[in-house]
């Protein structure tokens, strides 16, 4: 086998050497290297629309890769401690589900939070797994859903010793971490997987002042976002095996529902980033970590606000803090998060990650400046002066504990009815509602509507989150099981 160098980036190199040769194109894309639309190309440049180009041998094939692709996964594989390494193209969403799809098949139970994303869910509607919820302890202070307790792991074990699997979010969206070490060890114990949904935490690998990544806790699969700390195009992911898991058979289920038209822009990305981090992750993240710190301690200045961090760590629902996440509780304020969101927007061109009822999220990475952190700073100082003012009256986002009563797959496909929302208490429902981002569910198929739930949906929307999910986009109806 070759010897690998993180200093390669083979998919690029090969479009390098693509782009210096006068290929005549009577394949696809019906663009034709751009001249065929020429406004797409004015948009894009030339230099990206002639790298959208169709698998070919010189440049390998996204399904069943033997040259540069296959060597981009082993690369990659290498820098992110896996034995193996699949490039994505859909999106983490299609890492998530491709971890699902491999460890659990219909009737077979999978164990985890409810607080995952829709994604997970989505593969359960697939393959008609039985999701075994753990429920999370909550912060009343900040009104999240913390880590995954590992007693309250061990006693869904015992409870459920014929689960296939763990699947464990590390780190959640607003940084807080598992023991996720004691998490695997336990279920390997009790011959089960551990699947880690690590879609915020690329980071984690170059970095030992960051939280124990997956694949060095053990994990068999993880499923990391690239795009998201990573650097690399939205919609590029990677996919991260164990030794356990069989590459053969992972690569066959991720063909069951990946593109078989892999772009090469979010391909090279990919491998680009990956050498990237690999050479210089350690110091750019440095640099990001410092960058937090500094303005949490700015923003805990200006008072009201609480950005929050590792001072939360308990040992076990909270055992590590990410740091890079800047996650600020903004109820001291007198407004709701979604309200700063859009303030930060709508007054200031500021666009952070998301706002909930009670937080936001700036999202820093390799790409900020500390001139950008003193702008968040400044406009947040000038919001609290502006538009603050009485904590009263306003909702805290709370984990409302679901009671599943039919499996994700039997509910979406049964049949159903659609009543006006506040018609639903005690139905079942049959689809997803979700504020997005971050894309948890509030509802998800097959678990029971409940008052709480009701008014947690109407206050959501009445502070302006972003609904998703339903078929009735203005979300004032739902669809529920027929007769049920």
């Amino acid at each position: 086998m070759k010897e690998l160098s993180q200093e390669r980036a083979p998919i690029y190199e090969a479009l390098e050497r693509f782009n210096k040769m006068r290929v005549v194109p009577f394949d696809v894309p019906g663009h034709k290297r751009g001249r065929g639309n020429p406004e797409l190309t004015r948009l894009l440049g030339e230099s990206c629309i002639r790298l959208d180009v169709n698998s070919m041998k010189p440049l390998d094939n996204l399904c069943h890769p033997v040259s540069v692709i296959r060597e981009a996964e082993e690369l990659a594989a290498e820098a992110f401690h896996a034995a193996h390494a699949f490039l994505m193209v859909g999106g983490t969403t299609s890492a998530v589900q491709s971890m699902i799809l491999s460890a659990t098949r219909r009737g077979e139970k999978i164990i985890l939070p409810r607080n995952v994303h829709r994604s997970v869910m989505g593969a359960m509607v697939l393959n008609g797994a039985i999701p075994v919820y753990v429920n999370p302890e909550g912060n009343e202070r900040l009104g999240i859903p913390l880590g995954m307790s590992v007693e309250a792991v061990k006693k869904a074990i015992q409870e459920n010793p014929d689960a296939k699997a763990v699947f464990v979010n590390n780190p959640t969206y607003y940084g807080i971490c598992s023991d996720l070490k004691a998490i695997v060890e336990l279920a390997h114990a009790n011959h089960m997987l551990c699947l880690v949904d690590e879609a915020h935490g690329t980071h984690f690998y170059f970095s030992d002042k960051l939280p124990l990544s997956a694949m060095d806790a053990g994990a068999d699969m993880a499923a990391v976002s690239m795009h998201k700390s990573g650097g690399s195009l939205t919609q590029s992911s990677l996919l991260l095996t164990g030794p356990a898991m069989q590459e053969g058979h992972v690569r066959q289920i991720i063909n069951l529902t990946q593109t078989t038209s892999g772009s090469y822009l979010l391909l090279s990305s990919l491998d680009i980033s990956r050498r990237n981090l690999a050479l210089r992750g350690k110091e750019a993240f440095e640099q990001v970590i410092s960058m937090a710190e500094y303005a949490r301690k700015e923003i805990n200045q200006i008072g009201g606000y609480y950005a929050y961090s590792r001072e939360l760590i308990n040992g076990d629902s909270i055992y590590d803090f990410d740091v890079t996440k800047l996650s600020v509780n903004t109820l001291d304020v007198g407004l709701a998060g979604i309200e700063v969101y859009d303030l930060l927007r709508d007054e200031y061109d500021i666009q952070i990650e998301f706002g909930d009822l009670g937080n936001i999220l700036a999202y820093l990475s390799i790409g900020d400046r500390p001139r950008e952190i003193e702008r968040l700073v400044s406009a947040l100082s000038e919001i609290r002066r502006r538009f603050g003012g009485e904590k009263g009256g306003l909702m805290k986002q709370e984990y409302i504990d679901p009671r599943v009563v039919v499996s994700p797959q039997d509910a979406f496909y049964a049949e159903k009815e659609s009543l006006p929302l506040m018609e639903t208490a005690g139905r079942i429902c049959s689809e997803f509602v979700m504020c997005y981002p971050p894309g948890i569910p509030i509802l998800a198929p097959g678990e029971e509507i409940t008052e709480d739930i009701l008014n947690y949906i109407v206050y959501a929307k009445e502070k302006g989150c972003s609904m998703t999910g339903p078929e009735d986009a203005a979300i004032e109806r739902l669809n529920v099981l027929k007769g049920v």
